[in-house]
């Protein structure tokens, strides 16, 4: 349900280190929720590092070689917004099942902070801040911290 992200229990193996990887489209949503992600990190004392890939398609490979490389752990961020094509239907799929599949591969949490909205102000509504229902950069942060 929207606006009522459960409490899970959250300890993080000292030394832990997780890739924040944003997607480039919609930079000021983005910020927003690498924004969250790192509040996540720093709440737990955990270390971090923030890259960039052009879209939101490219964070499942991008997750993929963050873990290869030695990060414990990451969490991804973009917006996907609906518009007149089926590419938005394509997109949702190929980032979701991507993800899936670098987890279950690698056996490395990948918090999922890919918002896949409507318009706007359904993004607006879920970045954090004053005006938001939701922050779900922090909950990507969690999650990722969560199954560590």
């Amino acid at each position: 349900m929207a606006g009522s992200a459960p409490s899970v229990k959250v300890n993080p193996p000292a030394g832990s280190k997780v890739a924040i990887i944003s997607a480039s489209w919609h930079q000021d949503i983005c910020e927003k929720l690498i924004a969250g992600a790192v509040k996540a990190m720093d709440e737990y004392g955990v270390a971090y590092e923030i890259s960039f890939v052009p879209g939101s398609f490219e964070l499942p490979l991008a997750s993929q070689k963050k873990l290869d490389a030695g990060f414990d752990a990451a969490v991804i961020v973009g917006l996907v917004l609906k518009g007149e094509t089926p590419h938005f239907d394509y997109v949702c799929q190929g980032v979701t099942q991507g993800v899936m599949n670098v987890q279950l591969s690698r056996s490395k949490p990948v918090g999922f902070g890919v918002l896949m909205c409507n318009d706007l102000d359904q993004a607006i509504a879920r970045i954090g801040g004053a005006t938001a229902k939701e922050d779900k950069g922090y909950d990507a942060g969690i999650a990722a911290l969560a199954l560590l």
